[in-house]
């Protein structure tokens, strides 16, 4: 049988061993059954090889900073980098891992990556991109990225010029806590178990404040509701990075901060140092480039002299100073080349870059003299203009000293903010700084490319300092960009940027609490070489570029006459002693003090813009449905006066938001969206509308959001009219007045009162004089925010109420916002054959008006047939039936009646009938019809009767 198979399926004979029945579990099929071969029937072929167990040695480490259990874990992943950690809290765990290149250096710096990764599967979320998977970093990632990189950098050792390359990546979040601490903290573990030359491990944590208390690890949710949040980075007894966004925080309570977060960094270490303990390699000995004595000491007999001498001359620019000490270096290079000195030419930038060093921060603590002349605590010269871009939303030039910043604002609708891809987060931007630094603002050619590292921060650390006194979202819902333009940098290009930014936000009308400024501190310290530590220090309050390339620190606080709202703090040494670091804070506040004053004087509160050439923005209230009216079909609608505007129209719950270049465009919009959605109506308002159908007396008018009313022919021209037709045909457009209301609940349009006020401007909805569409000389005049108008109130229909709320035909002739009372033209036509009915009946014996009842539905005499002395109810109201009414409510066109058992009725006065009724005065009625909806109409009774 086996051989019959065999023949008949030849390839049988050539399957694998795992593809066979026997080795997938399975018993031989018999009698069309197949089953489950027992663990007894399961013999291993003795031919085939059998794997083995894998035993991966994990190392841990557990320990508490705060009310939080972190773990450090080693050997279960990534085990060929160089260094490996995962580091977790809770359920969120990072990956950090580094490698460095193999053989010699061949660059005369640190080439050090840090590449920071949050890709979806974290979350459990597939990319929403056309590739479903991540593409280039964003900005969040680069951001992450620097906070590793800055605390990192310098402790690597003097000469160590290999390539490292840091890998962080994001294995689960929760989105409780944000991953960049724990990856910073990842990195230095994983830096300690490699081979890599660095002088850590370090320590970062996070610190918020809530109602003046401060917390530990706060979660994402705590720092929605913190003033603080403090990132600080340090080593056992020094600091290495500061990063502060806060809210106007004083200089004091950030001090008790920083204090509060060193103890607790450090937390982090003794568990770096036990796991390097057991699993950590030897240090390799790496090649590094050190510059021999020999070279220092000749460049420095060459050079010294000449170059004490530029910087002793203040009246060298930044360029100037730079081509000085360029032909220095090349005397200096000829003497080497004449002497054949090739070790010494091939290292000689670094070394006068070295030799200059040296003279600078010997002059800065012997003297206290600086580069340009200035003392150590002064603030170059300011220059601040805001407006110098008129036709912009808001524009700014600052300057200070040779730095010159121009800051724009483009104000948009709440749609236009950016939206966040992150783990952790709110999942949209409304503000958003973008800071560019072009290489001709330092006389420098260069590509421009894609998102730059520097620029992204520098910009965010602008963004963080502004962002404090921006208004709420709920009472500025706009997105808001600056655009920072670097025109001229020597020194501190992002505190001029805030400065800037600042003025710029003023200027756009935006109602800022108070102005933001920023200055740079740097320190230039004396070290004992024998112990490492500071001997004598001096801190510099505004400084060049120079002076941060040749310092110890960039120390940046931006904040306002309150308190700091941003701080930016890096280092070269290998940290900095606290002290130090929070003695910089008062030079800094004097410093920002003295630049706030000048900006003050430039524009202190946000201007007013009622120029009609300024960009306008508005905001309107709209049900649901109306705005699903204006978006039409996938927002079809929408994009049609887009495009024929140049307008952009965001929507959102409830509101519709426009933005105009001009107040030009902005009519143009708001006639279209007043056309296709409509809004309350006012006696004396002006509409344009289309005539939709022409009557003998008149023709109905489509207008207002697909209201009708009635165009009688009494009103279309001041000159008798015999036909409508004459005057008007279907589908012409009209601007026409509304007058009023007629008892049968037809809006009442005019076209001859238009023309008697022949010179007055229309808006489409409501006359320009109307409070609804004047700009007020509020602080935010620019953005024309009509809700704070009384627009908010608009609605898109208009409902038929109750008679206890609002009475049929209440219309206020002094233009009040009663909505008014819509009929279609086909009810329009019954109440006319209903009127026929009344005039053609026996026992009308004179013209008069239509009486119209409204039905109640809280009445209080119950079902009760018609009597003598009696009430009628709404079903016992029938044809012929006589009742005694009492005036409820005397109007200018008739009377509002009492006709028992909580109805209510209306009738219209004759021509040159009696009108001298008074409340409570009887009158007897007949009921002679009933419209299309079921409301009578009634007739007066003769007396004689």
């Amino acid at each position: 049988m086996a051989s019959m198979a065999n023949r008949a399926n030849p390839l049988l004979n050539n399957l694998p061993h795992f593809l066979t029945w026997r080795a997938l579990g399975f018993r031989t099929i018999c009698s069309g059954r197949m089953g489950f071969s027992s663990q007894s029937e399961r013999q291993p072929d003795p031919q085939t090889p059998v794997a083995g167990t894998k035993v991966l040695e994990t190392f841990r480490e557990e320990f508490e900073v705060g009310d939080r259990l972190i773990t450090l874990e080693t050997g279960k992943i990534a085990r060929f980098a160089n260094g490996a950690v995962v580091l977790g809290m809770e359920e969120t765990k990072v990956l950090s891992t580094v490698a460095a290149a193999k053989g010699d250096a061949v660059r005369d710096f640190l080439p050090l990556t840090v590449d920071y990764q949050e890709k979806q599967f974290a979350q459990g979320v597939i990319p929403n991109t056309f590739m479903r998977r991540e593409g280039a970093p964003k900005e969040r990632e680069l951001l992450c990225g620097r906070i590793i990189d800055r605390p990192i950098r310098p402790l690597f050792p003097a000469g160590f010029f290999h390539e490292v390359q840091v890998t962080a990546s994001v294995l689960s979040s929760d989105g409780k806590q944000d991953p960049d601490v724990l990856a910073a903290n990842a990195t230095s573990a994983a830096l300690m178990l490699s081979d890599i030359p660095w002088g850590g491990p370090i320590g970062m944590i996070r610190i918020g404040r809530i109602a003046g208390k401060f917390i530990v690890n706060p979660t994402m949710d705590e720092l929605s509701l913190s003033d603080l949040n403090l990132v600080y980075a340090c080593t056992k007894d020094k600091t290495l990075m500061i990063d502060v966004q806060a809210r106007e925080i004083s200089e004091k309570d950030l001090e008790a901060g920083l204090r509060l977060a060193h103890p607790e960094a450090v937390k982090y270490i003794e568990p770096q140092i036990k796991l390097a303990a057991k699993r950590g390699k030897h240090k390799k000995e790496y090649k590094l480039s050190m510059m021999p004595d020999r070279t220092l000491e000749k460049v420095s007999q060459l050079a010294e002299a000449p170059i004490e001498a530029v910087f002793t001359d203040p009246s060298y620019g930044k360029f100037e100073r730079g081509e000085a000490l360029e032909n220095i270096t090349q005397d200096v290079r000829k003497v080497l080349e004449e002497e054949c000195d090739e070790e010494s030419l091939k290292l000689l930038p670094k070394a006068v870059d070295t030799v200059r060093k040296k003279v600078v921060r010997k002059r800065i603590i012997a003297e206290g003299v600086r580069l340009d002349g200035r003392h150590l605590d002064e603030v170059r010269p300011l220059y601040c203009e805001a407006g110098n871009l008129p036709m912009l939303h808001g524009s700014s030039l600052f300057s200070r000293g040779d730095t010159q910043v121009l800051c724009t604002v483009t104000l948009g609708a709440p749609g236009d903010a950016q939206r966040l891809d992150s783990l952790v987060g709110p999942p949209t931007k409304r503000f958003m700084l973008h800071y560019s630094f072009p290489p001709f603002c330092i006389n420098e050619v260069g590509k421009r490319g894609g998102l730059n590292r520097r620029e992204v921060g520098h910009g965010t650390l602008a963004e963080k300092a502004l962002l404090a006194v921006l208004p709420p979202e709920d009472d500025f819902p706009y997105t808001v960009r600056i655009n920072s333009e670097v025109m001229a940098s020597d020194g501190s290009t992002s505190m001029a940027t805030v400065c800037g930014g600042s003025m710029a936000l003023m200027d756009a009308g935006i109602p800022l609490r108070e102005h933001v400024a920023g200055v740079s501190v740097g320190l230039v310290s004396e070290v004992d070489q024998s112990t490492g530590s500071i001997k004598d220090y001096r801190i510099l309050t505004d400084i060049l570029g120079l002076e941060d390339h040749l310092g110890d620190m960039d120390f940046k606080i931006a904040g306002t006459q309150n308190g700091v709202t941003a701080i930016q703090l890096d280092i070269k040494p290998a940290g900095i002693p606290l002290d130090i670091v929070c003695e910089s804070l008062e030079p800094a506040r004097k410093g920002r003090i003295q630049i706030l004053d000048h900006m003050e004087r430039e524009i202190s509160t946000p201007r007013t813009q009622d120029d009609r050439n300024s960009p306008r923005l508005v905001t309107l209230k709209y049900s649901n449905d109306a705005l699903r009216r204006l978006l039409g079909p996938l927002g079809a609608l929408k994009r049609k006066i887009e495009d024929e505007t140049g307008a952009r129209i965001s929507v959102s719950d409830g509101t519709l938001t426009i933005v105009a270049k001009n107040q030009s465009i902005m009519e143009k919009v708001l006639e279209k969206v007043d056309f296709i959605l409509g809004r309350e109506i006012e006696i004396g308002g002006i509409y344009k509308g289309r005539v939709t159908s022409i009557k003998e007396y008149g023709a109905f008018v489509e207008f207002n959001g697909g209201q009708q009313g009635l165009l009688h022919i009494s009103e279309l021209s001041h000159a008798p009219v015999s036909r409508v037709s004459d005057v008007v045909a279907v589908g012409e457009q009209l601007s026409l007045m509304c007058i009023g209301q007629d008892v049968c609940g037809n809006i009442k349009l005019s076209l001859k009162a238009t023309s008697a006020r022949s010179g007055s401007k229309t808006n489409n909805a409501v006359e320009e004089s109307s409070s609804s569409t004047q700009e007020e000389p509020s602080i935010w005049a620019a953005a024309g925010d009509l809700s704070s108008n009384g627009q908010e109130k608009q609605s898109s229909s208009s409902e038929e109420l109750p008679a206890n709320k609002c009475e049929v035909g209440g219309i206020n002739s002094s233009a009040s916002s009663t909505p008014i009372l819509i009929r279609s033209a086909a009810e329009c036509d019954e109440v006319e054959k209903a009127a026929g009915l009344v005039q053609n009946s026996d026992t009308t014996k004179s013209k008069t008006s239509n009486l119209k009842t409204s039905k109640s539905f809280s009445q209080k005499g119950g079902d009760k047939e018609a009597e003598v002395g009696g009430f009628v109810t709404e079903k016992s109201l029938k044809i012929g039936t006589k009742v005694t009414a009492k005036v409820y409510q005397i109007r200018t066109g008739g009377l509002v009646l009492d006709l028992g058992g909580g109805l209510r009725g209306m009738y219209r006065f004759e021509t040159n009938g009696r009108t001298d009724f008074e409340v409570n005065d009887e009158l007897r009625v007949e009921c002679v019809s009933f419209s299309v909806k079921g409301i009578p109409v009634m007739s007066p009774v003769d007396d004689e009767e």
